[in-house]
Parts: C-alpha cells; structure tokens; sequence
C-alpha cells in the first residue's frame, strides 16, 4: 500500500446510500476495527503503526443496497497492489470459458474492442486476445499493470470512471463490450462508473460487470467478503437501479460459481434496449419474495456470522488443546476478515502460505500471522490445514495431495466449519 499525502484524506465516512442517495441506512453487521485487508506488513517494526478502521455492513431501505459507509482513499487501497488473478487454475478456466461466451454473444472479431476495467494483469484480457480480438486494460495499480503491459496487454494505468470512458473512447475507438470484474464493489460512485462504460461503448455492445451475489453471501454466511475495498454488495434488483440511473439496461444474468457465487451482468444501452429483459425482472422479483432486501434477513444474516465466528473458534482451540499442529493455506483479503474478527493470531495458526510471490515473506494484516512459501507445509507438516481461501478449496486440496496423503487434513470455514480428510 501506498502511503498517503499529508493533505489527503485517508478515511471519511458517508452518510448516505451510494446507490439512490437514500439516507435510511440500517446498520447490521458489525466486524470491528479491521486493518486494510491488503495491508501485508514486511516487518515486525510496522506493527505499531498500523491503522485500523470501522467495518460495518449497512442496508438502504430506499433501494436495497447492502453497503459499508466507511471509506478509504483509493490511491492508498489501489496503486500498489498484491493481488493477482493469474495464481489460481480455477480462474484461469473461468475466464477461458468466459471469453469464449463473450465472443460468441456479441460476436467478436479482430475489428472488435474489449476494454477491461480493473483488468489487473491481463489473465482475462490474454484471453480474449487469443481469440484474435483488441483488447484494452484499465488498471490503476501501477505494478499490477506493469505486469499486464510485459504479457502484452496493452494497459492504461488510471481509475475507471465517468470521465474516462470518455477519453478512452477518443482515444481507442468505441468498445463492443467493456467488462468489470469484481471491480464494481470497489467503487463509491457505481452510477458514475457504469455510466462511463455506457460513455465508452458502441452501438449494440454490452457493459459486461462480474460481482459477488449477494444471495449466496447470505446463504453461505460468507461473510469474509467484506472488507474495506469492497463498498457494496449487489443483488439483482440492486444491479438493475444502478444500471438504469447509467442509461443502462439489464438483458441477461448468469449465476457463475467463481468467488463464492456471483452474478454476471449483461446490460445494453438503453437506446437499444428500452427495458430490463423479462428473466431479469423475474428474478428480482424472486428477490423480493425472499426478502433479500428486507432488514429482517439483514439481521438473520449477523446472527448467523456470529455463530460460525463461535464455532470457528471452538474448533480451532479443541484442536490445539488436543496438541494438534494447525496452519493455514492462502492469505487472501478474506483470510483478514475472518481471522481478525474471530481473534485468531499465531498462537493457534502459526503460519500461513501463499503461491503469490508478493505476499510471501510477510506478515498478514492485523493479526501478523507470517506468510511463508507453499512449500512449507509438506516442511512441517501440521496436522490441520487452515483453508482461508475457501472458494478454491477443491484446487487447493488437489495441489496438496501429498500433504493428505502424509495424513494431514484440511479445515474449511464456510459456512459451517469442518475438517475434511
């Protein structure tokens, strides 16, 4: 993370709904003080300087966004960045498959242009570039886009907004599609984002946004997909306010399991396409009946949080007073959620591991659990394996067969936490 400008504002604290305007906002779930969640510190000395602050999951009973309202300054979230998409198999499948959907839809060909929003190193983009097809990246970390530019994906290093679709419109030609994959939860003015899409894409094209369902986060008590670079968390008929407020429609939504389950949206401008398509409709009006946007399910959702944080804790504690070795696999952002609300430290997890080389070597956010090479475990072999990134545990469980077959076993904490053998 970059530091922060003496006259910059590091944190502020909205008070209204970043979607409708609304200022009917229930606070519901409460995570404590959290460090930033890729805030990795590179030594012990950083301890004492590291910052804090509030996360709390609101819901706009004017539009149904579920939303925090603690904001930190982007430059300090984004321009020097850790994650990368290209560690994980499993996302290299889905954004193969992904690509190959696109191209067929719209369809694509070599006059076409993809415009990537927050396209971090390239993996989706190298995709639809093999399929012959121009393509553009959109990347305000600067040494995540370092690495896009050396796989030869061409990448502009700024932040995607209104005024930028504009430019970049000018500057490259119209898109026939502009694609934002997990990026929409990270901004704090998601009309104006996607109104910059609508700005930058040509006639017939489609605005193509990924996000995390808001539906399966509650169903799967998934709570560690909040921290501090995530603002919202949409469900459908979040989407389709958002969408009409760019001059957008939503035409199509697909369920994909990536990160836990996410939604795919289609949306098209709204000269060509005057109404949300019939599916949509109906499946936010299944959304109503759920009561997905209601406060009763909002606090039904926080009981169910702090039960699994209980059960977690338990497990982990029974385990160790059994004199059982414990570590974890992964630190990713989520892994900073859920240890640092549960209070797990090195005491119980004395390391972790990571396949990103920029993580290794550090000491996770918080809890300064120490980040050591994969190869650490089958070193050490624990008897339980911490799975914190858990959406890819069939992946992670794969690449340590020879850590289970040595007899070690797997730990994985959502919803409900279980060892698996």
């Amino acid at each position: 993370m970059t530091a922060a400008s003496p006259t910059r504002q590091v944190h502020r604290r909205r008070t209204d709904c970043r979607a409708c305007g609304g200022t009917s906002l229930v606070p519901f779930l409460d995570l404590g003080l959290q460090p930033l969640a890729n805030a990795f510190l590179h030594s012990e000395s950083e301890v004492a300087g590291e910052s804090r602050y509030p996360l709390v999951l609101n819901g706009c009973t004017t539009c149904g966004l579920v939303q925090i309202v603690d904001l930190i300054d982007p430059e300090i979230l984004f321009r020097h960045y850790l994650y990368v998409t290209g560690t994980s198999e499993t996302i290299a499948a889905h954004n193969r498959a992904y690509a190959r959907t696109v191209a067929d839809l719209l369809p694509l060909g070599p006059d076409s242009l993809v415009v990537e929003a927050a396209s971090n190193d390239g993996s989706l983009l190298s995709c639809f570039k093999a399929l012959g097809v121009r393509v553009l990246g959109v990347e305000p970390a600067a040494n995540i886009a370092e690495l896009a530019e050396a796989r030869g994906i061409p990448t502009e290093s700024v932040f995607f907004d209104r005024s930028q679709g504009t430019r970049l419109r000018a500057r490259h030609g119209a898109a026939s599609a502009v694609i934002g994959n997990n990026v929409l939860a990270h901004v704090d003015e998601p009309a104006g984002f996607l109104a910059g899409a609508h700005a930058l894409l040509a006639e017939g094209g489609l605005v193509i946004i990924e996000v995390p369902y808001l539906a399966e986060m509650f169903d799967r008590i998934e709570y560690d997909t909040v921290y501090h670079e995530h603002l919202s968390y949409f469900s459908v008929t979040s989407l389709m306010g958002l969408a009409r407020s760019a001059g957008l429609s939503v035409i199509r939504v697909d369920r994909v399991a990536v990160h836990g389950g996410s939604l795919r949206m289609y949306a098209g401008r709204r000269e060509d396409h005057p109404t949300h398509g019939s599916e949509v409709l109906k499946l936010a009006d299944a959304e109503r009946e759920a009561g997905l946007t209601s406060p009763e399910r909002w606090q039904r959702f926080a009981a169910e949080v702090e039960g699994q944080r209980a059960a977690l804790r338990a497990l982990l504690h029974r385990l160790r007073a059994e004199g059982k070795r414990l570590a974890a696999y992964g630190a990713p952002a989520k892994g900073t959620t859920m240890l640092n609300y549960c209070g797990i430290g090195p005491d119980l997890i004395p390391f972790t591991v990571d396949r990103n080389p920029l993580k290794v070597g550090t000491l996770m956010p918080g809890t300064h659990i120490p980040v050591a090479e994969v190869g650490e475990i089958l070193k050490q072999q624990p008897d339980y394996l911490l799975i914190l990134p858990w959406n890819f545990a069939p992946e992670i469980m794969d690449q340590q067969s020879e850590y289970r077959r040595r007899g070690g076993q797997f730990i994985l904490p959502i919803p409900d936490p279980r060892i698996v053998a």
